[in-house]
């Protein structure tokens, strides 16, 4: 079954169970998805609607750390709400040393020796996490790594 059947599956599960909040939070993600498919004219993949979830992800945990410092913990809850529906489509997460084997591999396979060969590796990382790993962190650790 492919991502999108799933969330239009979870929708009328969420719809027939009255979970009004999880409704409206996959109702959302279609909503997107459906806006990237008629904008981009295509009919959007796995991987594309992993990247169209990814980048909701990443808007919630912005807006989550403003509204945190902002002390609004009423609409931070409702992000962090947001963001444990959509985590469900996404895949898991790369463990710590998961992620440092591959950034290894990619240092090794891609011959970087400096910080200037950071984008080789982050795009070779990005290849194979495939939505498994927060980019800003692999960046971060291969940066390091390099330097």
């Amino acid at each position: 079954m492919s991502l999108k059947a799933k969330i239009t599956e979870d929708m009328k599960t969420a719809m027939k169970g009255g979970e009004k909040d999880r409704l409206a939070v996959i109702r959302l993600v279609q909503a997107q998805i459906k806006q990237r498919e008629v904008d981009e004219r295509i009919e959007l993949d796995d991987a594309q609607v992993l990247a169209v979830l990814e980048k909701m992800q990443k808007q919630r945990r912005d807006s989550l750390d403003q509204f945190e410092k902002a002390g609004r913990e009423d609409l931070a809850k409702i992000e962090r709400y947001e963001m444990s529906v959509i985590d469900a489509y996404l895949p898991t997460k790369l463990t710590d040393s998961e992620l440092d084997a591959l950034i290894d591999a990619a240092v090794a396979e891609s011959g970087a020796t400096s910080a200037r060969d950071m984008g080789k590796v982050v795009a070779l990382v990005k290849e194979k996490a495939a939505g498994r790993a927060d980019m800003g962190a692999v960046a971060g650790k291969v940066k390091a790594k390099l330097v």
